[in-house]
This record gives structure tokens, sequence and C-alpha cells, in this order.
């Protein structure tokens, strides 16, 4: 069995400057600062006045044990230019909440408080956990804002899925506090790890694809894309070249990734086969296994009688094509199976069908909250027998452990 790397699972000597901003889940901030101190992190705190209105100077200074900074005029604390201190003396600065209003601010570069001040100074890595109403995250301002800070280098932490503070149910709630530390955690993982993939190519395919019915209706799946634009992410943090062929999908572009937007899987199988050469394929998109055999090129009305037959045929096969030998084919050729039932039994079955060198088993039954979540459960099965069981964890978590085993396949000479 690969001798895959454990994640690093502590903070210890890392200096984490967490900016507070104003929004009702600011309350989970001094859990947050509590858990990350409790994995070593030294944290120090700027609080917005909006932040304020959640939570305590007091309350976040006692558990942070440092002072709670939120003056951009302080006599005493800009003396020596306060702002360029703590901007320069962390890590990594951490925006939680990160709300639209601080969001729209940092995409803007606009600088009138402390807390957009130091983000502006910093010369650090800047990490963010979206949390706002369903429909201000979903507002086009707010998702171009993210768009715009993911192209420089911003991280981005969620938000999750579900009900609200205002009563409203949808993507934007705050990810839990142990999680932010789980990203934390395998975000600097990352940054220390040795780019053990530098000089290969990964090609990944992520989330749905859409196959039309007619110009406004189509075939779908619940496929968010999340795992496999995290895996296309952690796949460059260990210094590959990363092209990913992605269906639609409402996420930001993974950092220092090229990304090939599709639509339909023939186009998704013209992206992949455009993208060869690679050493890596990780097929872990959701692909159609049908379409419409001759979509209508005007919209399908109605007229009382019974709804027209839609017949359907097969598309093309993007694994079993990739993984077929020849010249061509990648060194290492990972396949997805999204099953909700006889998970893993299905899964061997399918590898051995499509001829991919592993395969990563992972149950999407309504009852997990796979599709569209922020957890999975995996079975990674290999070609010689050996597999690896990553029980809920992070999707961030599961696409770095699936990275680190690549990684380590390619290290032991494998290919």
């Amino acid at each position: 069995m690969p001798n895959t790397p454990k994640p690093v699972l502590s903070l210890a000597g890392r200096r984490v400057l967490l900016i507070v901003a104003g929004g009702i889940a600011a309350y989970k901030t001094p859990d947050l600062v509590r858990r990350l101190r409790e994995r070593g992190a030294a944290v120090r705190v700027v609080l917005t006045d909006g932040g304020a209105q959640f939570v305590t100077p007091l309350t976040l200074q006692a558990v942070s044990e440092d002072t709670v900074y939120r003056d951009l005029w302080s006599l005493t604390d800009e003396s020596s230019m306060g702002h360029i201190q703590l901007s320069r003396q962390a890590d990594v600065v951490l925006v939680v909440p990160a709300t639209a209003n601080i969001l729209a601010r940092m995409a803007h570069g606009l600088a009138d408080d402390l807390a957009t001040t130091v983000l502006l100074a910093t010369d650090k890595p800047v990490l963010v956990a979206p949390a706002m109403n369903v429909r201000m995250y979903e507002h086009p301002a707010t998702r171009a804002n993210l768009a715009l800070l993911a192209t420089r280098g911003v991280g981005i932490f969620g938000p999750d899925e579900g009900p609200m503070a205002c009563g409203e149910y949808g993507p934007g709630r705050l990810v839990e506090p142990l999680s932010i530390v789980d990203h934390l955690i395998n975000w600097f993982a990352a940054q220390d790890a040795p780019r053990h993939l530098a000089g290969r190519h990964a090609l990944v395919t992520s989330g749905p694809t859409h196959e039309p019915i007619d110009p406004v209706r189509y075939i779908a799946n619940r496929s968010s894309g999340k795992q496999g634009h995290a895996v296309a992410a952690a796949l460059a943090a260990l210094g590959a070249r990363v092209t990913l062929v992605s269906g639609p999908v409402r996420l930001p572009d993974p950092t220092g990734v090229k990304v090939v937007p599709v639509e339909t899987a023939a186009q998704m199988l013209d992206a992949c086969r455009a993208a060869l050469p690679a050493d890596i394929f990780v097929a872990a998109a959701a692909v159609a296994d049908w379409r419409v055999d001759g979509a209508a090129d005007q919209k399908m009305k109605k007229d009382g009688s019974r709804p027209p037959a839609l017949r359907l045929t097969e598309n093309p096969d993007i694994l079993a094509t990739l993984s077929a030998p020849g010249p061509q084919r990648p060194a290492l050729v990972v396949g997805f199976a999204a099953e909700t039932n006889d998970v893993v039994a299905y899964a061997r079955a399918k590898r051995a069908r499509k001829g991919c060198d592993w395969i990563v088993a992972n149950d999407v039954s309504p009852a997990t909250g796979t599709f569209g979540g922020d957890r999975n459960s995996v079975h990674v099965i290999r070609a010689d027998g050996t597999e690896d069981a990553w029980t809920d964890l992070p999707k961030a978590e599961v696409a770095s452990r699936l990275a680190a085993a690549i990684a380590t396949h390619f290290v032991n000479g494998k290919n």
C-alpha cells in the first residue's frame, strides 16, 4: 500500500490574524479562536464596528489572551503604524465571517477602517469564510467579488448550505468552526508540502453536464463540483500544472488552475482530448449518462395532448475513453463512482469495467448530503487490491489526501 503522507493535525507555532466582521455568524468566532488555540495557534483579533454588535471585545480578548484591535485612529496602536505591523506579523489573515460588505470592500481596495486597511496593507496570504443571507450570497455583485478575490489568490472556505438566522434556507451559512480549523490545517499542510508533482500535468473533470432537451431545458444532476474543484486545487498545491474541465458550476475558479468551461458530455470529452497529453487524469465530474437524441431547435410547447416522448441515447464514456490503452493514456487514471447503494461493490466493478487505475467511491444517497454539501466519505480502490477509507471529512481534506496519495504514487516510482 502506498505510504500516503498523513495530514498535519497541529497549528503549533502558527500566527493567525483573525478579522471579525459584522454578521450574525460572528457569535461563533470565540469558539473558533478557542479551537485554533487548542491546536497551538497564536490568535490576534481585529474586530470591526459591525462585528462588535454581535460579540464583545472583552470576550475575544479573553479567549485569545491578546489585545483586540478596533481603532484605525488609535494614538497608541498607530503611533508605530500599527495596521502595518498587524498585517505583517501574522502567517495568515483569516476573515470570519466574511460578509458581503467586507468582501466588496476587499474586492475594490477600500481601506476605511482598521480591518480593511490591514487587508490592503498585508503581504501575507488571506483566507475568507463567507457568511450572509442566501440572496446576498447569490447576488451577481457578491459572486463577482468572490470570483475577483479568487483570481488574486484569496482562499475561500464555504459557505455551507442550510437554515439561517433570518429564516431562509440555502447557501450562506458560515462553515462551522471545526471545519474552518480543518481547512486551515490543510491549507498550511499544502503550503509546507514538497511540490512532488512539479513538472506533471494533471487533467481533472468537475461538476455536472447539462444535456439540452430544447433551447431552455436540459437533463442534469445535482453535482455542485465542490469535490472536483477541490481536487484540482490540491494537485496544483503540490506543484502540478492543472487543467480543470468543468461543467456548469457556481464556484470560483481554483487559484493557479487553467479552467475550461463546458456544458455537455460531448464538449467535456473534446476538451479532455484537447488537453492531452497528461500524466494524471482525475474524472471527478458527474457526467450525464444519457442525452436526448435530437434536441429540439425551438422551445417545446404544451398543446393539451400527451407530453412529447424523449428518446435518449448514451453519452460518450469519458473515463473509459481516456483509460483505454494508447500513446496518450495518462500514466495514472482515477475515476469516481457516485452510488446510492452497494457503493464499494459497484465501484470495484466500475473500475474493472472502465479500465482505470484507481476509483474513488462515494455515497451520494440523499441522506448523506454529499451532493451540494461540503463533506464526503470515500473509499479509494486501486487495481492492486489496496484500499483506503476516509470517512466524513471536508471535501477539501478528501482532495488533499487524494492528491498526497497521487504524489506518493509517483514518488515511489510507479510511473
